[in-house]
């Protein structure tokens, strides 16, 4: 009896490092898959405002002549206005280091009477609807400044299948890296959703000219390397779509 149950105890012991040798390795998988934007908390929001056709002008023209009034108050990384992908419809980036930051400087916009009534009353009856999410550069990638001013930008959006980054972070990263390498396209941020849609995925890109991005996506959907880090992303995927951007006047990104 006393040799059963020693044996039995032992067994436990083995069960138990077993267990916490699987559990540290996929906590170390999950740290380098989701990197350290979790970590230090700098997240970036995304906003899409969805204009009423007839006052899409009017709103451009209110928005040039007030976003210094909303800048004051926090980072604000790019501005574009929608051209293919949705029309009547401008698209934004904010930067944050925390939750209580963004909670703060909400806070702070609604005692700005200047915001409130040069701009918040104003532009929101222009809007038919507004959408946000909150993202997270991946691990692997920063903002990158494209070296020209002007071009154009393209946001695509990928829905990938459940699972997060611990599933398909390395073929997406794989996919993204042959894209960007031999210099078919610069990559501005790629930036995974943490509030809104789950397992997606936003790669942000610049071109000198929509020309130019037809021109380099012909170029590189006929390089073998393109083509097999795709296949083998796609694998993951469950949709994807895809806005061309200009960036407003008035956007840091430009």
């Amino acid at each position: 009896m006393f040799k059963i149950r020693n044996a039995l105890r032992r067994a436990a012991v083995q069960a138990d490092s077993i267990i916490f040798c699987k559990t540290g390795r996929q906590h170390s998988r999950a740290s380098i898959s989701t990197g350290l934007q979790q970590q230090n908390g700098t997240f970036y929001e995304f906003r899409t405002y969805y204009i009423q056709p007839h006052l899409n002008a009017a709103f451009h023209k209110l928005t040039s002549e007030k976003i210094h009034l909303r800048t004051a108050h926090s980072e604000l990384v790019g501005y574009w206005s929608v051209e293919y992908g949705g029309l009547n419809q401008v698209f934004h980036i904010w930067k944050y280091d925390s939750y209580a930051q963004r909670a703060a400087v909400r806070a702070a916009l609604a005692q700005d009477s200047n915001w409130m009534e040069q701009y918040i009353s104003k532009a929101m009856p222009m809007l038919s609807s507004q959408d946000n999410e909150v993202t997270y550069l991946v691990p692997w990638s920063k903002i990158q400044k494209p070296a020209k001013e002007g071009g154009v930008y393209e946001l695509v959006s990928f829905q990938m299948k459940p699972g997060g980054p611990a599933v398909w972070g390395d073929s997406f990263h794989g996919a993204v890296s042959t894209h960007a390498a031999p210099g078919y396209a610069h990559p501005v941020g790629v930036f995974h959703s943490e509030f809104g849609l789950l397992n997606r995925v936003h790669v942000l890109w610049w071109y000198e000219s929509a020309d130019d991005r037809a021109a380099v996506r012909h170029k590189a959907h006929s390089d073998p390397r393109v083509v097999s880090a795709v296949r083998q992303s796609v694998a993951y995927l469950d949709s994807q779509r895809n806005k061309l951007l200009f960036p407003c006047s008035y956007s840091p990104l430009n």
